[in-house]
């Protein structure tokens, strides 16, 4: 049984893991911002409540998976049923780059002109990781990265950790 969360800033490569680990076990991925935005709009955040009802029920429903997303208040409800975490952590530039090179995630955007329309704000965003004190912010991952007793591990650049391919996954 696999049930894996990855979390950090945006553009850290959360989704590229997620999707690797996903297609090499073939367990179901769910990218947080699929529950925590309203369909169809950007930028109107649903009621947390909401949210974790979802994330709830894509935990009880799936005996492996996959989380993967940027929001602390929902990785702490999904920490306690994880066999293992990975805080990607590869430094901002990185995560600046990685933005630049985003492939349209059509689960978000309605065409590839809606996505780029938010490029600029998300550079920014990203920009303001280590300095944010919010759900978003270098310093809650951290926190929730050092208190988590299991198997863990840092990501500090985005190179396929050796332990998945000697392992397989």
């Amino acid at each position: 049984m696999h049930r894996i969360l990855i979390f950090g800033n945006s553009g850290s490569g959360k989704s590229t893991l997620a999707n690797k680990l996903g297609k090499d076990l073939e367990i179901p991925i769910l990218d947080l911002d699929t529950i925590v935005w309203e369909p169809n709009q950007i930028a109107i955040r649903r009621s947390h409540a909401d949210a974790a009802k979802d994330l709830q029920d894509f935990i009880d429903n799936n005996i492996s998976w996959i989380i993967e997303g940027c929001y602390s208040t929902l990785i702490e409800i999904a920490i306690a049923f994880s066999t293992e975490i990975y805080f990607l952590n590869p430094g901002i530039n990185k995560c600046l780059e990685n933005n630049r090179n985003r492939p349209w995630e059509p689960h978000k955007f309605k065409s590839a002109e809606e996505q780029a329309q938010t490029f600029e704000f998300l550079q920014n965003w990203i920009q303001q990781y280590e300095e944010r004190d919010d759900e978003f912010g270098y310093l809650s991952h951290r926190s929730i990265f050092n208190q988590y007793n299991g198997q863990k591990y840092e990501i500090i650049d985005n190179e396929i950790p050796d332990f998945f391919k000697k392992s397989g996954i």
